[in-house]
């Protein structure tokens, strides 16, 4: 029984989620670090209406990248696939939020002056970028429910299910209704 229970906490993940390439490589350490000394904001900002870009436009990476920049292959795919013919870039997005929720980054970043870092982990420092852990049955990526199938937490930033948020409003003494989050 022991054995059956293991295996099944071994396999049921790995049944579950599919892992799914980003359509290119790319390198947040080297954005970010002192040879361009790029900040978050720099590519993801929040407009004067509040919202969020999120995944940056093409435009962005056009900025500098009109010829390739380095030697990767990666470097070579983005400037010939998407820079030169204008197509955007079909990134695969690891927070995705269900439909019926309404989250933005305004009031946590600008307001509640959050780092990036606080929810999503040390992404913003990565060499590469990990595949898309998708859910077979929901369709959403594994950063919403966690590493751990059981919820038990290791780090902070695992994990964007609404209890997790509403654990981070009551810590810091936040109280919102339903209609806050779900329009």
């Amino acid at each position: 029984m022991a054995g059956a229970l293991a295996l099944g906490w071994y396999s049921f993940p790995r049944a579950l989620y599919k892992k799914i390439d980003q359509p290119l490589q790319f390198s947040h350490k080297v954005h970010t670090g002192e040879s361009a000394g790029m900040a978050c904001t720099d590519c993801h900002s929040i407009g004067e209406d509040g919202r969020f870009s999120g995944i940056p436009k093409l435009e962005k990476c056009s900025m500098c990248h009109s010829a390739p920049l380095g030697s990767t292959s990666d470097e070579k795919i983005l400037v010939e696939q998407y820079v030169t013919p204008n197509r955007e870039i079909p990134w695969l997005v690891y927070s995705r939020q269900p439909d019926n929720t309404y989250f933005s980054h305004a009031p946590h970043v600008k307001l509640a002056e959050l780092k990036c870092e606080q929810c999503h982990g040390q992404h913003g420092a990565s060499e590469q970028l990990r595949q898309l852990e998708m859910n077979r049955l929901s369709g959403y990526s594994r950063d919403i429910w966690g590493q751990s199938i059981s919820r038990m937490r290791t780090r902070e930033d695992e994990g964007m299910k609404m209890d997790d948020c509403i654990r981070c409003h009551a810590k810091s003494g936040r109280v919102d209704g339903c209609i806050d989050c779900h329009k």
